[in-house]
Parts: C-alpha cells; sequence; structure tokens
C-alpha cells in the first residue's frame, strides 16, 4: 500500500499536495469528530418520525454524519484520494461542523432558519451519490469487494436516512405553516410519509410516466422514439393493498424495475406484433407488503454478470461494468453539476428526457443503470425490506420487492 501511495504523490505531486493541504488538518486530529462518533445513532420506525422534533435533527445528524467520516478515515489513504471521494469528505466535514455549532432552536423563527439551514445543505450534498459512486468505482481495485460493498451500503443507506430526518422535518413544519397542505385523494400523508399509501396507484402512476416517454410534447422534432411501443402492466393479486410509506422510495423502486423490465422486452420481442405484457402481482401480508414484477425480457444473461446480486455491487470484480467508462463517463457529467442526484422518480423521468433529445434516433443513452439498481435495493432495504432478482436465461426475469408493513421496523441498517 506504502507503494501506491508514493505512486500517487510521484505521478500527480500538485493535485496530491492540494487535496493533502484541504484534509491533513482535520483527517488525524479529531476530537469534535471523536466526541460525536462516540455516540450511538438512534434509530427510528415510521411511527416515530412525526414526533420528532427540529432539536432531535439537530443534534442526532452530526452523529450520523460523525459515524460516516469515520467510515472514510478507516480507508486506505489512496482510496480517498480518488476523485470524488475527497469531495464527499469535505462535504461530510463542513456538514458536521456546520450542525455541531447550529444553535439550540427554541422559537418557531429558529426553527424557519433551521428549514433554511437544512435546504440548503439537501441542495449541496446532491453531488454526493454520483462522487462516492465514481470514487469507489476507481478505487475498486484497491478494496475487497466485500470491503468495498459494505461501506458503499453504509454510506448510500445512511444517506438516505439524513434525507428522510432532514426532507420529513421540513414538510411538517410547512404543514404546521399552513404552506403545504395538499393531499393526494385518499392518500394523506404525514410529512413524506403516506398514512394510506396504495401500491396498485403507485404501480399505475409510474406505468403512465414511462409510457408517456413515447413522446415528449415538448419537443417538435421528428423521430424514431416518437413510435417506440411499450409493452402493457397487468396488476393482479391484492390490488387494494395499502401501507403507510414514503411514497418517493416505492415509486422511485417501482419506476425504476418496471423501466428496466420494459427496455429488456422491447429489446427481445421489438420486432413482433404484440408485446408481452409485464405482470405484477401484489401481495399483502400480516407484516409486509409483497411485489412480483415479471417480464419476458430474455433474463440477465451477461458475460459480465455471473450472479443477479452482482448487479447491486460496486466492486469491478463482481461487475465488471463498473470501470467501464460507459458507466465512470455519465458519473463524472452528474459529479460536475450542482443539480447531483437526488435518486427521486422526477429526477429519473428529466433525465431520460434529456438524452433521448441527445440521440436523433431517439435510442437512450446509457445512464449508469447499476447505479440505480444499487440505489434501488437500498431503497429497499432501508426500513428492512429486501429486493431479490431471479433469472430465467433466454425467457425473462421475476424481481421480488418484500416491504415492511405498518411502519413499525426500525431503520435496517448501520447508521
Amino acid at each position: 500500500m506504502a507503494h501506491s501511495h508514493k505512486n500517487v504523490f510521484l505521478k500527480y505531486p500538485a493535485l496530491v499536495r492540494a487535496r493533502f493541504q484541504s484534509t491533513s488538518l482535520h483527517f488525524y486530529q479529531n476530537r469534535q469528530l471523536e466526541y460525536y462518533a462516540a455516540k450511538e445513532a438512534q434509530r427510528l420506525s415510521l411511527r416515530q418520525l412525526p414526533l420528532q422534533s427540529a432539536n432531535y435533527v439537530r443534534t442526532e445528524l452530526p452523529v450520523r454524519i460523525a459515524h460516516r467520516l469515520r467510515d472514510l478515515q478507516a480507508l486506505p489513504y489512496v482510496v480517498v484520494m480518488q476523485e470524488g471521494v475527497a469531495k464527499v469528505y469535505e462535504l461530510y466535514w463542513s456538514a458536521f461542523e456546520k450542525f455541531r455549532r447550529f444553535p439550540r432552536i427554541e422559537t418557531l423563527d429558529d426553527n424557519e432558519r433551521f428549514c433554511t439551514f437544512l435546504r440548503g445543505l439537501l441542495d449541496e450534498h446532491a453531488v454526493v451519490i454520483p462522487n462516492l459512486s465514481l470514487g469507489l468505482s476507481l478505487a475498486s481495485p484497491h478494496l475487497p469487494p466485500d470491503q468495498l460493498d459494505a461501506f458503499m451500503r453504509r454510506m448510500l443507506v445512511s444517506r438516505i436516512s439524513r434525507r428522510v430526518l432532514a426532507e420529513h422535518h421540513i414538510a411538517l413544519s410547512e404543514f404546521f405553516a399552513n404552506r403545504n397542505l395538499v393531499t393526494n385523494g385518499e392518500e394523506g400523508h404525514v410529512g413524506i410519509i403516506y398514512t394510506g399509501l396504495n401500491v396498485e396507484k403507485s404501480v399505475r402512476r409510474c406505468t403512465a410516466l414511462l409510457h408517456q416517454l413515447t413522446h415528449d410534447p415538448s419537443d417538435s422534432r421528428p423521430s424514431v422514439h416518437h413510435s417506440i411501443r411499450w409493452p402493457g402492466v397487468t396488476i393482479e393479486g391484492h390490488v387494494d393493498a395499502q401501507f403507510a410509506y414514503i411514497r418517493e422510495h416505492l415509486e422511485y423502486i417501482i419506476f425504476e424495475l418496471l423501466k428496466n423490465a420494459m427496455q429488456a422486452t422491447v429489446a427481445k420481442h421489438g420486432k413482433e406484433s404484440d408485446l408481452p405484457d409485464i405482470l405484477v402481482t401484489l401481495v399483502t401480508a400480516s407484516d409486509s407488503i409483497g411485489m412480483r414484477i415479471s417480464d419476458q425480457g430474455g433474463g440477465l444473461l451477461n458475460p459480465q454478470i455471473r450472479s443477479p446480486s452482482d448487479l447491486f455491487s460496486f466492486s469491478h470484480v463482481r461487475n465488471a461494468s463498473r470501470l467501464e467508462q460507459d458507466h465512470l463517463s455519465p458519473l463524472r457529467t452528474a459529479s460536475a453539476s450542482p443539480n447531483g442526484m437526488h435518486a427521486t422518480v422526477e429526477e429519473l423521468v428529466s433525465r431520460w428526457k434529456d438524452e433521448w433529445r441527445q440521440r436523433e434516433d431517439g435510442t437512450p443513452l446509457k445512464n449508469d443503470p447499476e447505479l440505480k439498481s444499487a440505489m434501488c435495493n437500498i431503497f429497499a432495504r432501508y426500513f428492512g425490506g429486501s429486493l431479490e432478482l431471479v433469472s430465467l436465461d433466454g425467457w425473462g426475469t421475476d424481481v421480488y420487492l418484500r416491504l415492511p408493513k405498518l411502519g413499525t421496523n426500525l431503520e435496517g441498517i448501520e447508521v
């Protein structure tokens, strides 16, 4: 490892010196960080979230950030110096210091300032996912696959947990101030939590968004993508299934899984007069909601993927595409953009439309599907759920999603 460090310093002396000067001051001198990292993060259930106060968020977030800074510091220094990773370290350290110094919230005006502060950090940290994914992809040769995947899982799920706390508090504050009283029909919500989330409606919303992508009304240019056919979606089983959950998380997963199923189906059956439907089966159990998405898109047969679970891996050993330019280029683009990556359905739709506009023949550009698949897995596991893929190579793929019901599960993560 010392030899690797030496090569880095010899090859990029100015870059390493600049990054070293910006990070070394607080990389090993961490009295405040050690104080916060020694605390245990308080895991939550969905039912607990609405009861939390601004001061809980103010004191809990620096603890969770401190844990992740400790994880970063435990990496080999050659990894921390990778493109993207050093940027994330600096963002986390800055946020940690800002939270640590934010005064106790005593009044509604204090809370308004705190919400403004949170919104600013949420926007600033939108670049974390692409920077982290880029840096760890480049660092893959320096870390064993198990260690790399465990680290990325902790980093990404902990990031979700912090954004949930911040966004939920902001939403509750806006509701209290009578600025966000709109509910979506019978799917009422408390903050960002939908208390009666109808799963069939979420599937139909995502299906409609995907079918609309065959034509962009704002684009008047004639192109092939206006006539692209997507397969239909048939929903069966417990179609009245409802539960309390974060709608954005559920629909991000459904949208991405349906999109993958539709693309695979078109690739295999696009020249046929009729495309086989995607079959979505919903099941309600006493403590969970289950969903199976079945397609006839030929399966996941791929010389780079030995197991379906390797699609969720960030290591090039398990997923060789991690070091390919088709993977790295969109990450570099997103990393350099202040918009970053928010991991929302709206963002997925917007980026797909942008990709289509960049191709006259209407074929979407590859925009890191491996990262989106990994994010689906992370979202599913956040409150103790699961996401499993079964490939019937030559026929199609079955995806099994299970999410806890009633919001009684604690965050299923190392927060």
